[in-house]
């Protein structure tokens, strides 16, 4: 295959549709495990006010869907809460 084939099967791959053995399921474990430590450690040593890294993703597994992303909370939907906690939007 060419690069170019290589790279569209790579961003079409679905690893969820397909069994994994033991060890690939132990493998991926240990992929996770080590990328939290990375990251752990990236937030251990960065300054307070600087900017974090996202957490990593853990690697898709065989009968799990996509994980969606969680929506950040605007201003103007935090001020909404704020004022529903306090009685004000009634």
């Amino acid at each position: 295959m060419t690069p170019e084939e290589l790279a569209e099967q790579g961003e079409k791959a679905e690893p969820e549709r397909d069994r994994w053995s033991k060890l690939e399921h132990l493998m991926a474990a240990v992929a996770d495990r080590v990328a939290r430590v990375e990251y752990v450690l990236i937030c251990a040593n960065t300054d307070k006010k600087a900017k974090r890294p996202q957490p990593p993703e853990p690697i898709r597994r065989p009968g799990t869907g996509h994980v969606q992303p969680k929506a950040q909370l605007t201003e103007a939907s935090a001020e909404f809460l704020f004022q529903l906690i306090n009685g004000g939007a009634a």
